[in-house]
């Protein structure tokens, strides 16, 4: 009796199975992309493509179906999206794959905190950040079927090493794709925009308008959308922030970056090699964030500043950065070292003092807007420089005005979130500290018995006449002083 009630409860069991599975909403690529997009992920051609889009154009569903997809119908492949954190890539990516997975019941693993996704068939999706060399290396070695890499208008010029030396080999096995998708950046430079115009590449191109999610008259005209937003914006179209996010088109903006950096006035080769130098290290605290460290000098003969060293990298440990600040003291004998001393940049600041003997004074942080345009005026004029891909001359072309923040109140414009650059607070706070404007080269002193020379003694004989003549009594005190003065030295010495 029990056998069989055994065996019609797994029959049943059996059945439901069945009805489950015939219910169960079944996953289809061309469901979630409309025509470009997948011409972007299916078309045929090269390997290596790249997508110049707007903002909610759907790049990031379309990489979250893409994805999906060929983890569903090919087994044992690995995928990887990066962008240029993880807590980016969680907050751009990691929710609409999550929903896609839940909506559909696909039979997968999740895992929440490595940001990973397995089949049972072996296949892998990985979702992961890379904000600067060192992150790169993770990569190396990989077996990939596919990789996109994601707002690529926003990584310095790493992306070429990760793309050539690491990324594309690991490709090679599966001859694998390469997906390059991003918006155009302030500035017509770049490896994103290098790639873009490239003939080796193929290039994509849609905007929203594109997206039937985001433009479908009547239920929903992306364009009255967007003629609401000029008018509370205070822009019209022919605002270049608004060209490149809504219709994703390169066009210059330099008034949209916040360091006026320019290659051509900004840059040295050399060092003075007369004067004495004067060093002040800037130090940037951070953990999701990258610890950097800044070194400015400035010369006693010269109205200048130079970026002479820097140090960027993230998830360092107290004794990590301590080694690293110890090491440029060493090498600089800094007259002052400062940091950031907010929030718990206070407990690090004592501990570096107290327990390894590093004198960091806090920062000054206050004003930061206007010391900024200071900075700039020093850039415009060719009194700051900095050496050679610096990641300082790297960040100046990627940090961003926030140009809502600019319209509603110009004179306390905020910084965008879009990148955050690390080693531009410390160049700052060093930079503050600067004395370079009273630095004065010396009057050259002619070598005695040459045309200089004696055309300087006629000089100094004819002013000391003409002063004897204009007021006899001062000159002779003046000439009594000096006197005395002499005498007075001979004494001494």
């Amino acid at each position: 009796m029990q056998s069989k009630t055994t065996s019609r409860d797994a029959l049943l069991a059996e059945l439901q199975k069945r009805k489950s599975q015939a219910e169960k909403p079944k996953f289809v690529f061309t469901d979630f992309c409309f025509d470009k997009q997948v011409g972007f992920f299916r078309g045929k051609g090269t390997r290596f493509r790249n997508a110049v889009c707007s903002r909610r154009a759907g790049k990031t569903v379309g990489i979250v179906a893409d994805m999906l997809d060929t983890c569903l119908k090919e087994s044992e492949v690995n995928l990887l999206y990066i962008t240029i954190t993880q807590q980016q890539a969680r907050a751009i990516i990691w929710s609409d794959l999550l929903r896609l997975v839940e909506d559909y019941q696909i039979d997968c693993k999740v895992d929440n905190t490595r940001l990973t996704v397995v089949f049972p068939n072996k296949s892998k999706i990985y979702i992961a950040g890379a904000k600067d060399r060192t992150e790169i290396e993770k990569f190396r070695g990989w077996k990939l079927r596919k990789c996109y890499i994601d707002e690529c208008q926003s990584f310095r010029t790493y992306i070429k090493e990760l793309i050539n030396d690491i990324i594309i080999p690991a490709l090679r096995d599966k001859r694998g794709e390469l997906y390059l998708t991003g918006t155009p950046g302030p500035v017509k430079a770049g490896v994103f925009y290098e790639y873009s115009q490239s003939k080796n590449w193929r290039s994509h191109h849609w905007t929203a308008f594109d997206n039937p999610y985001m433009h479908n008259p009547p239920n929903l005209d992306l364009e009255e959308v967007l003629r609401e937003e000029r008018i509370i914006r205070g822009i019209d179209e022919t605002d270049p922030s608004y060209i490149r996010e809504t219709f994703g088109k390169w066009i210059e903006d330099s008034d949209a970056l916040v360091y006026k950096f320019d290659r051509i006035r900004n840059i040295y080769t050399t060092l003075p090699t007369d004067g004495e130098w004067s060093y002040i290290i800037g130090v940037d605290i951070g953990y999701n964030d990258s610890d950097a460290i800044a070194v400015i000098g400035y010369n006693s003969h010269h109205k200048k500043v130079y970026l002479v060293d820097e140090h960027v990298k993230n998830k360092q440990n107290i004794s990590q950065l301590v080694e690293v600040i110890q090491y440029y003291k060493d090498q600089y004998n800094p007259i002052r070292m400062v940091m950031d001393a907010g929030a718990l940049g206070k407990k690090i600041q004592e501990e570096l003092r107290f327990r390894h003997g590093l004198h960091l004074e806090a920062a000054e942080k206050t004003r930061k807007v206007e010391f900024i345009e200071l900075l700039n005026d020093d850039l415009r004029t060719e009194r700051f420089k900095a050496f050679e891909n610096s990641i300082f001359q790297e960040d100046c072309m990627l940090v961003q005005w926030d140009k809502d923040s600019k319209i509603r109140n110009p004179e306390k414009p905020k910084i965008s979130d879009t990148y955050h650059s690390d080693i531009c607070d410390a160049v700052l706070y060093a930079w503050r500290e600067c004395k370079h404007y009273l630095s004065e080269k010396p009057p050259e002193i002619p070598v005695e018995g040459t045309d200089e020379y004696m055309k300087e003694l006629e000089k100094k004989e004819a002013d000391e006449m003409q002063r004897k003549k204009e007021d006899p009594y001062a000159f002779e005190l003046e000439k009594q002083f000096e006197e005395d003065m002499e005498n007075f030295e001979n004494i001494i010495y």
